[in-house]
């Protein structure tokens, strides 16, 4: 007996290494599939000025407009969704870079930062509100990740801003009366570059007339 079963064992350890081979292969084929992004979305757009239209094409245009203006004080820039602090570039957008830049001045200097995207998002605040604001997710279940493609970072944004209870205040209907200053006050201790926050920049003089001219952009694409 325990010579019949020494002779076999060669043939079950060869057809156990077969099955774990082609198990293997079958994991890494499902994973590609889960993590490859054909959606066009994915790519960086290069617009041709700084500021420019949202990737995501619906929406109420108030917040794309409060979108926009974020966006110019926090990523001026021609290809603001790759955009890392300190002018970095993320290699790819299949999900946040997370590399942590130094801040060489203002009342965090000697800190680093991992703010990235259109809107400056740090990781940690991607991770969160990416999560609760339903991006695509990818990656296995044990190593999970929310999709940084311009179109993931617009919506994410887009949903956080229409969440009234994530602001105590209806963001948009303030908007809509014309209290632009009230709701940049509200939204300054996010976005410190808003203009009552404590990193203003050379932008934020400008962004009560970045607005209104962003503002008549979008009404008149809404009303086509």
């Amino acid at each position: 007996m325990f010579r019949v079963k020494f002779l076999e064992q060669p043939q079950n350890v060869a057809g156990l290494l077969v099955a774990v081979s082609l198990l293997g292969m079958s994991l890494l084929f499902l994973s590609n599939l889960l993590t490859s992004d054909d959606d066009s979305s994915v790519k960086d757009p290069l617009f041709r000025y700084a500021n420019a239209s949202l990737v995501m094409q619906d929406g109420d245009p108030y917040i794309r407009t409060l979108m926009r203006m974020i966006s110019a004080s926090e990523s001026n820039d021609r290809q603001p969704y790759s955009l890392i602090y300190g002018g970095g570039r993320a290699k790819d957008l299949n999900k946040h870079p997370n590399t942590c830049a130094a801040i060489k001045a203002g009342p965090n200097k000697g800190n680093c930062s991992t703010a990235a995207g259109r809107y400056q998002m740090l990781n940690t605040t991607w991770a969160e509100k990416a999560r609760r604001y339903h991006a695509e997710e990818k990656g296995w279940p044990w190593d999970r990740y929310y999709s940084f493609a311009p179109l993931q970072q617009d919506r994410v944004v887009y949903n956080w801003l229409n969440d009234q209870k994530a602001w105590n205040m209806d963001l948009a209907g303030e908007l809509r009366q014309g209290h632009v200053e009230v709701v940049r006050k509200r939204l300054s201790r996010t976005w410190t570059s808003l203009g009552y926050g404590i990193e203003n920049n050379a932008v934020t003089p400008q962004l009560a007339s970045i607005y209104d001219k962003i503002l008549k952009e979008e009404l008149a694409k809404n009303s086509k």
